[in-house]
């Protein structure tokens, strides 16, 4: 699929699960979309789980709904750090507002808890914030990948295939 002209905003921090940031951006990039590292300080360096570095593009104080057309949450312990920042979670829920892509993977899901945008959607993440996203009021299901509008989730790294895919066709307006 084609996305040329496309922009989406990968978020990132600390900790992050390296194939759930490289995996899906490398993929979008592919399709010819944009793609934009977002996190809380321009210019700063996030290192993975295992100290593979990420360099931020742009903040989240400049972070605009409107420039993008889809917003991807990693996993990893990334996700703690990022929904600690207001204007990370306005971000994404203002995404998900204007029926934008939301992709979340793995632990991603605790910015959608965060963000206040999953009562009464169908969601997935890893099992371990099964509870969480509960909490936040989804139907939480265990299937590789979950697609509800413009919200799309997966439990795992072995779902990227999948995950990517999904989102890809959200961007593209195939599946809405």
């Amino acid at each position: 699929m084609d996305l040329s002209g496309k922009k989406i905003a990968m978020l990132v921090d600390n900790l992050y699960q390296e194939m759930e940031v490289w995996y899906p951006l490398y993929r979008f990039q592919e399709a010819g979309a944009t793609v934009v590292t977002v996190g809380a300080k321009a210019g700063e360096t996030y290192t993975s789980k295992l100290g593979y570095p990420v360099k931020c593009q742009l903040s989240y104080d400049d972070a605009d709904a409107n420039d993008f057309d889809g917003v991807v949450a990693p996993g990893g312990y990334a996700p703690d750090h990022i929904r600690r920042h207001p204007k990370a979670n306005q971000f994404v829920k203002d995404m998900d507002t204007q029926g934008k892509l939301v992709a979340a993977i793995c632990h991603g899901p605790w910015i959608l808890c965060s963000a206040g945008m999953l009562k009464g959607r169908t969601a997935t993440s890893f099992f371990a914030i099964k509870d969480d996203v509960i909490n936040a009021g989804a139907h939480w299901v265990d299937a590789e990948v979950v697609v509800d509008n413009n919200l799309v989730t997966s439990r795992k790294p072995e779902d990227l295939p999948a995950f990517c895919k999904a989102s890809i066709q959200v961007v593209a307006g195939v599946l809405v």
